[in-house]
């Protein structure tokens, strides 16, 4: 590790919201591009960093950045530079010579305690003097706090938020409470405020620690899928996070409760936000549960009509479920692949549509939105662009999400229906209820039975297990559909019934494989030369399925394999490498979190922007089309042809897609499948994974491995349990409504 000194000459690259910076340092040994995290230098500014000299392919010797400071200017020409860079308003270079001029190397001195005897140089009043001060004492806070907080292995970036934060009160909140960092900063998680208050000296049995550490637990548990937790398991998951022993945390659960940060309901333990999360969902609901006021004779002679004009043909269970999204304020629309689902839905919408009703359709992904918009005829839009996403976010308020519509500007329709619903978490739910007035239909569609949200709750699940909204649940296989072993299959697997397991089928196929490597050679050769003329598709459509993420058959392993063979390196395509990832232009990838922060255009085919929007999302696929080495960002277009710019800070959001898992293909539908099975772990070998595995292909399925593997996925019926209570919610709420109508008939 090397140091160097100097000043910041000119600064060629800065990204504004990460600090990824390119600069040009003027030191003792000459000029020195440095490259690095320094966010909050300017230009004109003396640092000191550490890091290593390397060679970059492109732009030669570069000093590498790994931690960074200012220091204060060391001599009359650092000053002087300095004071003439901008760094302080109404300072140009003709000023700032005089300045050092006047007070020589006791400027410095001056600026910071005697601001007011600026007043001798010319052109400077009394009024100028004091902003000057003031901008100086503001930046050598600023400096002083960085300087401090790396002490703690803080970067700069982190600790720029804790002083925009706090200010100069940081040092109070540190000494007195460093957990709060948790809470109150972007950025800074349990682990990394427990880290500073270790250093600080802050006890393991702390109040503050313990209290903290139990909100961790509850945080963690919801990126499971969790709404609550049951008291003894939260008690029993902190401890050995905390190493305490459990019952000194009991008491801390009710001082927590006081403060509002949970909410205690017998044995559950929630987050406060995820308890009235719940509750509020639960409530609305109640309120869109309406009779429509519909003559069901009346109803009945429009779908004739409809149905004799059309090339629609729906049963009599698809046209009680018509009649039920006609007469009712909520209905649920539930059942397997090849049920009637789409023919269902599609008979809803003419009969509104010639009703003269105003319809929005909608989908958790981009991907179920395209497919929804092209199975009806209607634009289907994804729930957050339906909802206006706002993306404008402070750095304070990144982890809340805005929507323009809601409770006080909301949706302008008379009938709404959501496609794939067992995709939606409880936090996009709670948005989509506060957009719909009681009065609007609101049509909820999905297959109970494939996997739950990525997201915290299992929403679509725990409404058909209220028992308290008109529902169908769609279960004859159409003749059309029966053809298929695709749909025959998963239904079979549903149901726990072995399946037939061979290369007979025309579109579901088992290929014996033994070996890891053996499975890899198949892979390729089926995405490269078999698969794409058989279902009449690009290579790159074809998509990979694992039920997991680790091992010989995990993705991190295949997204390798496949990128070599179906992206190799050459000279035409610019590479980038990212950690232990080389992201090439041309790769599959996907964005693996929320960010609500980066924008995306659609170009016309002249270049010009016809769209724009903020948002992409856990699952949204894509692929990269430019990387520019130089401005440090990379170009990815996604589904829709939404373009986005990710500077390389961000990279860590993406990751090859050739592989994912299972549980992230949710919503999407691919001309061909493949799943390599073969062994695993248990917990991830289960019966609605496979099934959700195999639904997602629309032509054709190949199974590559064990026979023993695949039946016993499908005779593992379990499934990680999840902790969520909106039935329980609903139910209590029903009964309330149920006791008040009873009082008020007597």
């Amino acid at each position: 590790m090397e140091t160097v000194t100097g000043y910041v000459e000119h600064i060629i690259f800065q990204n504004k919201e990460n600090g990824y910076t390119v600069l040009n340092l003027v030191s003792e040994a000459g000029e020195i591009t440095c490259v690095g995290m320094c966010r909050g230098i300017g230009e004109g500014e003396s640092i000191e960093a550490q890091g290593e000299y390397g060679e970059h392919p492109m732009y030669g010797r570069q000093f590498k950045i790994s931690a960074c400071k200012t220091v204060a200017p060391r001599d009359r020409l650092s000053m002087e530079r300095y004071l003439g860079s901008g760094a302080i308003r109404g300072v140009g270079q003709a000023l700032a010579a005089r300045i050092v001029a006047c007070f020589g190397d006791d400027t410095l001195r001056i600026l910071e305690q005697e601001p007011e005897r600026l007043v001798q140089i010319k052109g400077i009043s009394a009024r100028k003097a004091r902003e000057i001060g003031e901008q100086v004492e503001e930046k050598r806070d600023l400096r002083d706090a960085l300087i401090y907080l790396q002490q703690f292995g803080i970067s700069n970036a982190l600790a720029i938020r804790i002083y925009n934060t706090y200010g100069t009160g940081l040092y109070g909140v540190l000494k007195e409470n460093p957990y709060r960092l948790a809470e109150d900063v972007s950025g800074i998680g349990f682990r990394t405020a427990d880290e500073i208050a270790a250093r600080l000296g802050i006890h393991a049995d702390s109040d503050y620690r313990i209290r903290s550490g139990t909100l961790y637990v509850l945080s963690q548990a919801s990126g499971e899928g969790h709404c609550y937790l049951p008291a003894e398991l939260l008690l029993e998951r902190a401890g050995e996070l905390l190493q305490v022993d459990p019952e000194d945390i009991r008491p801390q659960l009710a001082n927590l409760t006081m403060d509002r940060k949970l909410v205690i309901k017998g044995d559950c333990v929630y987050s406060w936000h995820f308890y009235y999360a719940e509750l509020e969902c639960a409530r609305r609901l109640m309120e869109l549960n309406l009779s429509m006021r519909e003559d069901p004779g009346q109803v009945r002679e429009a779908l004739d009509r409809i149905l004799a004009q059309s090339h629609l043909q729906p049963d009599e269970l698809q046209l009680r479920a018509v009649m039920g999204a006609i007469c009712s304020g909520l209905f649920l629309l539930s059942g397997g692949p090849g049920t009637g689902k789409t023919t269902t839905i599609n008979t809803m919408i003419r009969y509104f549509e010639g009703q003269g009703l105003d319809i929005l359709l909608a989908a958790p992904t981009g991907r179920a939105a395209k497919r929804m918009t092209e199975a009806t005829g209607f634009e289907a839009r994804t729930i957050h662009r339906m909802l206006e996403l706002n993306g404008d976010l402070s750095d304070e308020d990144r982890k809340s999400v805005r929507f323009e519509r809601n409770q006080d500007n909301p949706l302008e329709a008379d009938v709404i229906i959501i496609d794939e619903m067992s995709m939606v978490d409880l936090p996009l739910f709670q948005a989509l209820l506060r957009a719909v007035v009681p009065g609007t239909r609101l049509i909820l569609v999905g297959d109970v039975n494939q996997l739950p949200s990525v997201g915290p709750g299992q929403v679509l699940r725990d409404l058909i297990r209220s028992g308290a909204f008109p529902m169908v649940i769609l279960q004859n296989i159409f003749r059309q559909a029966r053809e298929s072993d695709i749909v025959v299959n998963a239904h079979r697997v549903n149901r726990g019934e072995r399946i037939e397991l061979g290369t007979r089928s025309r579109d579901f196929f088992f290929l014996s494989r033994d070996y890891a490597e053996v499975i890899y050679k198949h892979m390729v050769l089926l995405i490269r030369d078999k698969l794409p003329s058989y279902v009449k598709a690009d290579p790159l459509e074809i998509q990979v399925l694992t039920p997991m993420r680790k091992g010989s058959l995990g993705v991190e392993t295949l997204n390798g394999v496949l990128q070599e063979h179906l992206n190799p390196p050459s000279p035409e395509k610019k590479e980038h490498i990212s950690g232990s990832v080389t992201y090439r232009e041309g790769d599959k990838v996907m964005q693996i979190r929320n960010n609500y922060q980066l924008e995306w255009e659609i170009l016309s085919s002249y270049g010009i922007p016809v769209d724009k929007g903020m948002g992409i999302f856990n699952g949204d696929m894509g692929r990269i089309l430019e990387i520019r080495e130089a401005l440090s960002e990379m170009v990815v277009v996604f589904d829709e042809g939404r373009r986005v710019t990710y500077p390389f800070s961000l990279l860590e959001e993406l990751e090859l897609s050739y592989a994912v898992t299972i549980h992230k293909s949710q919503g999407s539908e691919y001309p061909a499948v493949i799943l390599p099975l073969l062994g695993g772990p248990r917990l991830l070998l289960t019966r609605n994974l496979l099934y959700t595995g195999i639904t997602r292909a629309r032509k054709s399925v190949v199974i590559l491995g064990s026979r023993d593997t695949v039946w016993s996925m499908i005779d593992n019926e379990s499934e990680n349990k999840r902790y969520t209570s909106l039935a329980v919610r609903i139910r209590e709420l029903q009964g309330i409504s149920e006791a008040q109508g009873e009082g008020s008939e007597n």
